[in-house]
């Protein structure tokens, strides 16, 4: 892998914009398959994202083909349970077991990571890998499908064009605009996030297990990441402020103000949070179409996503390896474009619109407390069945074996 900083005009074969988590698993599944692989990134360096990230067996499993499981297991945890919580009562609701069963089952672990770890994973798996290149403070502007080809210009007046782009351009992406116009969804949602030392802890649920606390217009996780040294929360709530328009919606005084209704370990965690960067959360209605001929999206540029089943991530990552199936060395780009589109854009759309219904049931309020505590308190911890849709490999593959 190389790194540059040049402001040259260049021909690319394959360019991805965007190294994140999808980008990344992208560059690196296209030069497994023989792909000569540009990825450009609007940040100047990389940084230690300071939170954490879940990843299930669908997502372990692809990157244990991509050679990058071995280099995450010595930092990251697998929890041996994840724990559902009421935030009012603090009483323990239901719990599925993630141990010997669960792995048995889906043939990877579920693990929990620091977001730096895995990117910095990602990283050293590219610099093995001589089809790599990867160029920073790049801020991708704008998108055009030539037919030929497809060309991305860059805010400081540098230009590419290549055979394919694949744009990982996250939540907000510019290249979606060609797709699928339209605004985010959001509801008055914001997440604050960030990490603690493990002994900073005075009140928890279980150290060693995924903690899911749920509550009206609320919900906050809780685990160990790091090898075990750091825990990790995402304390998120719905803002009053933010029907009214007022620009300060979501501020840490309303987190504050709304999670002094909960038990003792909700209101501990939040205490330690972060209050120096909020995350509105939004997302959007499923859209069918990812690609034109030259151009496909990638990652929460095509699917974004609340963040209740923890699969934001996780299905950048799938997208990574479907897309590296389907444009294989000797592919015809538009047909291998469509293919990817065809296998990934009902796969996506069933899991945005699962998590969104999954916030719901998590962030109800009233009567209805009762009745989803008492839906949930009937789950048997190792009855899998209602996960295989999202975790068993038939499911997410479409019923086609990994090939990276």
């Amino acid at each position: 892998m190389t790194m540059a900083h040049g402001d040259e005009r260049r021909r690319l074969p394959l360019l991805v914009v965007g190294a994140g988590v999808g980008g990344l698993c992208a560059a690196l599944a296209l030069a497994r398959r023989g792909r000569a692989v540009h990825v450009i990134e609007q940040a100047e360096a990389f940084a230690d994202i300071g939170y954490g990230i879940q990843l299930g067996p669908n997502a372990t499993r692809i990157l244990d083909a991509l050679g990058v499981l071995d280099r995450l297991l010595p930092h990251a945890v697998a929890p041996r349970q994840l724990l559902y919580m009421d935030a009012l009562s603090g009483e323990r609701i239901a719990s599925i077991d993630l141990g010997e069963r669960f792995l048995a089952r889906y043939g990877h672990p579920y693990l929990v990571v620091h977001r730096g770890d895995l990117q910095r994973a990602l990283l050293d798996a590219c610099g093995e890998q001589p089809l790599v290149s990867i160029e920073t403070g790049r801020a991708a502007q704008a998108f055009e499908d030539r037919g030929s080809d497809a060309t991305v210009r860059c805010a400081d007046g540098t230009a590419y064009a290549a055979e394919a782009v694949v744009a990982a351009d996250g939540l907000r992406s510019r290249a979606r605009a060609l797709l699928a116009p339209g605004e985010l969804r959001a509801e008055g949602f914001v997440a604050y996030r960030g990490a603690v030392p493990l002994s900073a802890m005075t009140e928890h649920a279980d150290a060693d297990a995924m903690v899911m606390w749920v509550g009206p217009d609320m919900h906050m996780v809780q685990y160990k990441i790091r090898a075990g040294e750091l825990f990790n929360q995402v304390a998120v709530f719905r803002s009053r402020r933010f029907a009214s328009g007022d620009p300060d919606w979501g501020s840490p005084d309303e987190l504050d103000a709304c999670y002094a209704a909960f038990c003792a370990p909700v209101r501990a965690g939040a205490a330690l949070l972060d209050r120096t960067q909020r995350y509105p959360m939004a997302d959007r209605e499923p859209i069918g179409t990812w690609t034109t001929e030259r151009i496909a999206l990638l990652g929460d540029a095509a699917h974004p996503m609340l963040p209740l089943l923890a699969q934001g991530g996780c299905q950048a990552i799938e997208d990574a390896a479907a897309l590296a199936d389907a444009l294989g060395p000797d592919a015809d780009v538009p047909a291998a474009l469509a293919s990817y589109e065809r296998l990934r854009a009902p796969r996506a759309a069933r899991v945005q619109t699962s998590a969104r219904r999954f916030a719901d049931v998590c962030h109800i309020g009233g009567v209805g407390i009762e009745l989803r505590n008492a839906l949930f308190a009937r789950h048997d911890p190792c009855d899998y069945a209602p996960l295989d849709w999202l975790y068993d490999e038939a499911a997410v593959r479409g019923g086609q074996p990994i090939t990276i």
